[in-house]
């Protein structure tokens, strides 16, 4: 069986990195995106099996672009982890508002966000 793709948006490139590495470990295929922009089209080129997004993303943010693609019936059923620093209870309601099957706050452990990302793929 093909691995299963994940597209990591963050602006942070040290963090993109370090997630990737830790997933390629756990046998995924990593695509990165480092704004809203580049994520959306991604999103849609690539078809991930899963998105990590982060909220605060240059030239769009990550509520619009889980909303854009939850939106569109070709892409609803991508599970996306709203993955920020931003852990008021207002962020995590707009987080569900627009879609995110998943909220992680940073700073994080990666158990956490493995474990997140094998329970939404269904592993």
């Amino acid at each position: 069986m093909a691995n299963k793709k994940i597209l990591v948006v963050d602006d942070e490139k040290e963090l993109v990195e370090m997630i990737k590495m830790r997933l390629e470990a756990n046998d995924y295929e990593v695509i990165s995106a480092f704004d809203g922009q580049e994520a959306l089209e991604k999103a849609k080129k690539e078809k991930p099996d899963l998105i990590i997004l982060d909220l605060m993303l240059p030239k769009m943010d990550g509520y619009k672009v889980c909303g854009l693609l939850k939106a569109d019936t070709r892409y609803n059923k991508i599970p996306i982890i709203m993955f920020t620093a931003r852990v008021q209870e207002s962020d995590i309601k707009l987080g569900q508002e627009v879609g995110a099957d998943a909220y992680i706050t940073k700073p994080f452990e990666p158990e956490t966000l493995l474990g997140k990302i094998k329970e939404l793929l269904k592993e």
